[in-house]
């Protein structure tokens, strides 16, 4: 009898996992749906298109005629309002139902809103899909002073596409430097310089309090809770997501601020998987629960589903993420869960380059690598077989760190 697959979401995680079971299972039925009008992008460059540094064309991943040939059945514009897992089927806004032999949640995530007055006001954006982009493009090409609401990864997107456009844009941040749970001061500043560079000022113990708008409901300023009063007419909000679980919250299905699920990407119940952003998974190199929306993450997430879907504990999702940003004159680039641990070593080594790494029980549990990247390698491998480097903490800040400056010196310590 042939297997019935549904995924919900064509996001990487989505798509990736179709593509597998296509592949994995070439009598199989897989229908994925998803609420965009649009097939798969590529989000990594939806910034550039946004800054105006590319067209359309090359951000497009995957057309329909993708999913004809590989007879996967894509249903655009499609929302999901029920999944009854008792049934195992899923019902649309239309009312069409689909049935499953094994369901695929890839669901993700919406945009966080402040919790201030004029929040939803004509000229406040957030990021998230191509359309946001699109959207932010064009706001942002006729803006003169812009605002710019949320220290951390998504929020300097919106810095480098002021900057691009050439917006002059305050930056408010509520404590003293632009991503503050991974970086010092010491690296953070290095951001903020190349933002200063760009017109993009930050301003530290700041925020939001409320957003003024004029009499046709657009905004004209924002204010701070130090009643600092900043004229814009765009402003950009990255202050983080929430994550679409409340489809699933009528259901048996286990919820912690995402789906929760095993390193086999399955939840609690037996035919439903999820991957991407929306996973709460397990981390067997961190030993805990973790959550990362990281483009290539939520690929092999998708990937790895799909095969425990036809084949449970196949495969296991063991996964050291990376994150970069390519904004500035210098590289960026994080690695596994830098927020995290209960030690640390940085170093800053010049005017533009500075490293930390995050430890938990002596291991390496992820970093951050400002300028030089070229040790990324050796800190991914020491992460993934989970090395106690607790002892050596100096030896990683090496300028040029490889693996072997542990072994040499623990063979002069001998």
């Amino acid at each position: 009898m042939t297997e019935s697959f549904v995924i919900i979401g064509d996001g990487v995680a989505g798509s990736s996992a179709a593509e597998t079971l296509r592949e994995e299972a070439p009598d199989a039925d897989i229908t994925v749906l998803t609420e965009e009008g649009e097939a798969l992008y590529n989000r990594i460059l939806i910034k550039e298109f946004a800054k105006g540094k590319l067209p359309e064309a090359p951000i497009s991943i995957h057309d329909a005629e993708w999913y004809e040939e590989r007879d996967i059945d894509l249903r655009l514009n499609t929302l999901v309002v029920d999944i009854r897992t008792d049934a195992h089927e899923v019902e649309t806004h239309e009312g069409e139902v689909f049935e499953y032999d094994k369901l695929l949640l890839s669901v993700g995530g919406t945009p966080q809103q402040l919790p201030v007055e004029n929040s939803d006001a004509d000229g406040v954006h957030h990021f998230w899909t191509f359309q946001d982009a699109r959207g932010i493009r064009e706001a942002v090409e006729g803006a003169e002073n812009g605002v710019i609401v949320g220290a951390g990864l998504l929020g300097i997107d919106f810095a480098a596409i002021c900057g691009a456009q050439e917006v002059e844009a305050k930056y408010l941040m509520r404590g003293e430097c632009w991503w503050r749970y991974a970086l010092s001061t010491d690296g953070a500043e290095i951001m903020h310089e190349a933002m200063r560079e760009r017109g993009v000022e930050p301003v530290f113990d700041s925020g939001v309090d409320r957003f003024e708008v004029d009499d046709e409901g657009h905004i004209e300023a924002a204010v701070d809770p130090n009643g600092e009063r900043y004229p814009a007419d765009f402003a950009g909000v990255a202050i983080g997501l929430n994550f679409n679980t409340e489809l699933v919250e009528d259901t048996p299905i286990e919820t912690d601020n995402g789906i929760v699920v095993d390193e086999y990407m399955r939840t609690n119940l037996d035919e439903v998987f999820a991957a991407g952003d929306i996973t709460q998974f397990h981390d067997v190199i961190l030993g805990d629960r973790a959550q990362n929306g990281a483009w290539g993450s939520a690929k092999e997430q998708g990937t790895i589903a799909a095969r425990n879907m036809l084949e449970y504990e196949s495969e296991g999702f063991k996964w050291v993420s990376s994150y970069s940003i390519t904004h500035f004159d210098f590289p960026f680039l994080s690695f596994g869960h830098p927020t995290l641990g209960d030690d640390e070593v940085e170093r800053k080594f010049g005017d533009d380059e500075w490293r930390r790494l995050a430890l938990k029980d002596g291991k390496i549990v992820g970093g951050v690598l400002i300028g030089n990247l070229a040790p990324q390698s050796a800190y991914k491998q020491l992460m993934r077989e989970q090395v106690d480097v607790g002892a050596q903490k100096e030896v990683l800040m090496n300028e040029e760190f490889s693996v072997e400056d542990l072994e040499q010196e623990a063979a002069a310590g001998e």
